[in-house]
């Protein structure tokens, strides 16, 4: 599951890289932050975001990236990178149809990869030069595999699971030269409520030229099922420069 999954996600990048090449509907938003301190203690923090958005009649189609990585003197302490393909399909303005195939894999927490596919609705609840507002519910089929420690068990155990996932993405034109982003979701098994997954992104960004911006993000990232002394929640402070084109 684990390799097509990536294999899935990787040709569906590649795909929308060459094309966007010779296609100008198709948008590109990359974000880069990067932290290195030295003396005393030497720290390196870098984090990646990139979304490739293409758009042909009532279609659309969307790859989202994120990939966070740190280093306090030798060790690495954080290595996560996120993956998220969606497809929809516009039944009217303001209506959605769409499909989702996520991947996520985190070395530090209680999981070696998450996993998940599925369809679900997105309706454009506010839409105005001012603010916008989407919420988003899916229904999925999910595919974990958790660490040996926290089942007790060898190898790794996998679990496949139905779940769902409600998510909200709002955008606030603060002023002339600043926008405030937020985007929210819960995902959570059918079967087993104790397990559920929580992920905040608050954003604060201002124009420096047409496709140069620079801003401030906090990410929130909580597993309610953990290893023992694995913290359930995951903060990351970012200052970033991002492009678009």
């Amino acid at each position: 599951m684990k390799k097509i999954v990536l294999t899935s996600l990787i040709a569906s990048s590649l795909l929308l890289a060459a094309d966007a090449k010779q296609n100008q509907d198709i948008m590109t938003h990359a974000k880069v932050g990067y932290t290195q301190t030295d003396g005393n203690t030497n720290t390196k923090d870098f984090t990646l975001e990139g979304k490739l958005t293409k758009e042909w009649d009532v279609n659309s189609l969307a790859l989202t990236l994120d990939a966070q990585y740190g280093k306090l003197e030798s060790d690495t302490t954080k290595e996560k990178y996120f993956a998220e393909l969606e497809y929809g399909y516009k039944f009217t303005s303001s209506l959605t149809f769409s499909v989702v195939l996520g991947y996520k894999d985190d070395k530090f927490s209680s999981y070696n990869y998450q996993s998940y596919v599925g369809p679900g609705l997105k309706y454009n609840a506010i839409k105005s030069d001012l603010q916008t507002l989407d919420v988003e519910a899916s229904l999925l089929y999910s595919k974990d595999e958790l660490q040996a420690a926290y089942v007790a068990a060898t190898p790794d155990f996998v679990d496949s699971y139905g779940s769902y996932k409600a998510k909200l993405t709002y955008e606030l034109q603060v002023l002339e030269n600043l926008k405030f982003n937020q985007e929210a979701s819960y995902r959570a098994s059918f079967d087993d409520s104790e397990n559920y997954f929580v992920f905040s992104k608050s954003e604060l960004s201002t124009k420096l030229s047409d496709v140069f911006s620079a801003g401030v993000s906090y990410k929130v990232d909580y597993t309610n099922l953990v290893v023992a002394g694995i913290e359930k929640t995951d903060t990351t402070l970012t200052a970033f420069l991002s492009l678009d084109y």
